[in-house]
């Protein structure tokens, strides 16, 4: 396994606050808690993730399925293993989101697996992800589908997990770390320890495969 980066926080230099904040975690996940360790470092930048993640992602106005596709999307784009392998369970149990959706997410415009409506989220999330230049098309096609409100949402969520997920790509951290012993947001095959080193050693790991591959 590679080398970790930067040290998770321990749950006894944490004040309560934070404490319940990384039990949410545990039990919920979205973030997960390895994440939220290395944030609590800096508490500023602990609660500004925090809270903005639950305001515009868990939350908000747009309806969450949309918002997961996009999250996953970008790690597909980033190859960030960490978030790549976890799910919202807010859309999963919904049943809003199903795996064969995030197999495809690469090839979303010639795919079958998407209405309209979640294939121009995730134009606007690739425009975004590898700086697209966009026409009069391209924004007719986003206001056919979204409010000016969820387009904000949507924009300022995929920013936000692109900035986080490309950082934390580069930390080297794992799931089942910290908080351990729950497979809450794992993604199928992920759910604890063992099956997650099964799962990425299979030789058709997702990540092991370039952006430009996986969208062949």
């Amino acid at each position: 396994m590679a080398k970790q980066r930067i040290s998770y926080v321990p749950l006894d230099k944490m004040d309560a606050r934070m404490c319940a904040e990384m039990e949410r975690c545990r039990r919920e996940g979205t973030p997960r808690p390895e994440s939220s360790a290395i944030r609590a470092h800096v508490p500023a930048c602990f609660w500004f993730f925090a809270d903005s993640w639950n305001n515009i992602y868990r939350n908000g106005i747009l309806d969450h399925s949309i918002k997961e596709l996009c999250r996953l999307y970008v790690s597909r784009s980033v190859a960030c293993e960490y978030c790549g392998n976890q799910r919202s369970m807010k859309a999963t149990t919904s049943g809003a989101l199903i795996e064969d959706q995030v197999l495809d997410l690469l090839n979303f415009e010639k795919s079958t697996k998407y209405d309209e409506r979640q294939k121009a989220a995730l134009a606007y999330a690739e425009a975004i992800v590898w700086h697209l230049a966009t026409d009069d098309a391209f924004w007719e096609r986003m206001h056919r589908h979204f409010n000016e409100p969820e387009l904000v949402e949507l924009g300022c969520m995929i920013g936000l997990t692109l900035g986080q997920q490309s950082w934390l790509r580069l930390l080297n951290i794992e799931h089942h770390q910290v908080l351990a012993g729950t497979a809450a947001s794992m993604a199928p095959g992920y759910e604890d320890e063992q099956q997650l080193k099964a799962s990425k050693a299979q030789a058709d790991y997702w990540a092991k495969k370039a952006p430009s591959e996986s969208a062949a």
